[in-house]
């Protein structure tokens, strides 16, 4: 049986050539101590509008800030900042608080990875540990490792030679942990210090692996008159480094970014494969991981399927907006932590009672005339304080419930778009098939029926009669808009004005009953619109 391990070729990051930037002559190594104050501000993907958030395939950024202290020696030294986040770009890394000269930077690659972890065991003794399926007990089996994921993890043993998990049973390995590189991505900077240092110093830098996403809950009250609103920001961070007790805030808007940006490299599957036959290889692809093994000085190595973690977090306090440039910033107030490999969600707004007007509204397309089809529903408000909102909204996911009997039932889902303070809001409530609208072709010069429209005046005119039928037990009120097509409303026996750049009628339709609206199109660039109401 073979083992094969998916950690990139030799070379990328993560694989076993890559190491660590070669001291220079003379250079003492130094670390700095880990973050007494961190603050992650996370950028939405340029794409993002709605819909969940993919932890393996995050297209946001952040910006992170980290406070720590720095105790160097007086000449050259290469200072090494631990724990940073995986998909660091180190050409942006900025070190504020540092008299030294800074030489160089370095984004330090040989982080642990299932290429890595294997690499350095090759030729050392381990412990192969199997769990026995009859009995459950525990069976270590001293041995060692003979290669590593690139020619298949085998094994050699008192018993002889045997490759990883052929058994079929459940199999980790224990080793000692000297040599092994670090558990997370560090970055590194090559410093000359004219004396001794012992000071505070500030480390900023972006980092892909990030993203958040506004989520929306509207509930209609049982008149459709009002409707309370509220909404949660979710964090999500793919990186394998967490972000403890930091400030945070999201970016919403469109932001340019590019750079060139070192793959984050994840711990790869291990796909086993058996021969002679593939009984024992139909699992699904392994993963592995490293945990604390119960004698001191020892590591597990476990395989695992992988496993994402959704953690929920109920802030009392809310999202607090502020400006930032064209684009709007939202800080939460309570310092959070940005775990690794987790999504989480915030708090953003909780508004009661917000007033919401019930429309119903159709696309009248002269091309699609002859057949009926059913309007849409809209509630509409204004982002302001008088109908209890007033504050920036970040696009996002949006659900609509309905109060019936004293329950919540899902009425449709949709999206809301970034809104600024004072601008029109429109919550799409999906098509309404009691309301339905038809559109037809009418030739009112041969028509008696139609003599409350004056002839035509020119050939390029066309006359359009629409039915409205409500089979609601309420009125609706309803607006029809003519399609861009370059046409003119010349005639109509109703009044219309202008709604988004198009000709748009609303008439109110009584409950049971039908409306009729007639109207002529003038085509050309001479068209003038009139309106003459009957």
């Amino acid at each position: 049986m073979l083992l094969a391990c998916a950690c990139g070729a030799p070379g990328s990051p993560g694989h076993a050539d890559d190491a660590a930037p070669a001291p220079e002559p003379g250079a003492a190594e130094v670390a700095a101590e880990p973050p007494a104050d961190v603050a992650v501000t996370v950028y939405r993907s340029p794409a993002r509008a709605r819909g969940s958030i993919d932890l393996n395939h995050l297209d946001g950024f952040a910006l992170v800030t980290e406070k720590r202290r720095v105790r160097l020696p007086a000449g050259v030294s290469r200072l090494r900042f631990d724990g940073v986040a995986d998909g660091i770009e180190a050409q942006s890394a900025i070190i504020s608080g540092l008299p030294a000269v800074i030489i160089e930077k370095n984004r330090d690659e040989k982080v642990l990875s299932p290429a890595a972890l294997l690499a350095a065991t090759v030729g050392k003794s381990v412990q192969l540990i199997r769990t026995l399926g009859k009995s459950g007990m525990t069976e270590r089996i001293p041995g060692k490792v003979l290669s590593d994921a690139g020619g298949g993890v085998l094994f050699s043993t008192a018993d002889g030679v045997e490759a990883l998990r052929c058994s079929g049973l459940p199999e980790t390995f224990g080793f000692e942990p000297a040599g092994m590189p670090a558990a997370h991505a560090s970055l590194s900077v090559l410093v000359r210090s004219p004396a001794a240092l012992d000071v505070d110093v500030t480390l900023s830098y972006l980092s892909r692996g990030f993203d958040w996403a506004a989520a929306y809950t509207a509930t209609l009250s049982a008149d459709e008159r009002e409707m309370d609103l509220g909404a949660w920001i979710t964090l999500a961070n793919s990186n394998g480094t967490s972000f403890a007790a930091a400030h945070t805030q999201v970016v919403a808007g469109r932001v340019a970014h590019e750079g060139a940006v070192v793959p984050v490299e994840w711990s790869g599957p291990l796909v086993a494969l058996c021969w002679p036959r593939g009984s024992t290889s139909d699992v699904p692809p392994l993963e592995l991981r490293i945990a604390a093994a119960a004698s001191p000085g020892t590591r597990t190595a476990t395989l695992m399927a992988p496993r994402m973690q959704f953690v929920t977090v109920t802030a009392q306090r809310k999202v607090t907006e502020e400006q930032l440039g064209d684009l709007k910033l939202y800080r939460v107030p309570e310092r959070t932590t940005v775990s690794g490999r987790q999504s989480k969600q915030v708090r953003l707004l909780d508004r009661a009672a917000v007033p919401v007007t019930l429309v119903y509204r159709a696309t009248l397309d002269r091309r699609e005339a002859g057949g009926s089809f059913a309007a849409r529903r809209v509630l509409r408000t204004v982002n302001d304080a008088a109908h209890h909102l007033g504050l920036p909204l970040p696009s996002g996911g949006l659900a609509v419930f309905a109060s019936q009997h004293g329950e919540r039932l899902l009425l449709h889902e949709s999206g809301m778009r970034d809104l600024a303070i004072n601008e029109a809001v429109e919550i799409e409530l999906g098509l309404a098939p009691d309301v339905q609208v038809a559109l037809m072709h009418d030739d009112l010069d041969a028509s008696a029926a139609a003599a409350q429209l004056p002839p035509r005046a020119a050939p390029r005119e066309q006359s359009e009669r629409v039915e409205i039928s409500n089979a609601r037990t309420a009125p609706v009120r309803i607006e029809l808009s003519l399609s861009d097509d370059g046409s003119e409303v010349s005639r109509a026996d109703h009044p219309w004005s202008r709604q988004n750049g198009r000709p748009t009628f609303r008439v109110t339709v009584p409950a049971g009953k039908s409306a009729v609206i007639l109207y002529r199109l003038r085509y050309g660039a001479t068209a003038r619109a009139e309106s003459v109401v009957r």
